[in-house]
């Protein structure tokens, strides 16, 4: 599902709420997500899952191109890691008639 295809949903669902105003609570909360993380806070949502940050060292890495080494520097990458709520709901067993 993409951003625009969420927000067609959600107006489907909320018929009440303007389109423009769905966009901007999308975004917002995209946004507080993100600064949450640039800040170097962890995002939890209970029942669907935990946003973070993880450090990845400096290396030396490879130019597949021309085989030469090359430095890697140190950089932070985000995370997701699903819920216990969210992780039954996927494996649940659909019952056969």
């Amino acid at each position: 599902m993409t951003r625009s295809e969420l927000i067609v949903t959600l107006a489907e669902k909320y018929p009440h709420l303007l389109h423009h105003d769905l966009e901007r609570i999308v975004d917002c909360v995209f946004d507080s997500i993100t600064g949450a993380l640039t800040q170097g806070h962890r995002v939890e949502l209970r029942g669907f899952g935990t946003f973070g940050t993880k450090t990845r060292r400096a290396r030396s890495g490879r130019n597949p191109r021309t085989g030469d080494t090359v430095h890697v520097a140190e950089k932070r990458v985000p995370y997701f890691r699903t819920g216990k709520e969210l992780r039954a709901r996927l494996n649940k067993k659909t019952e056969t008639v």
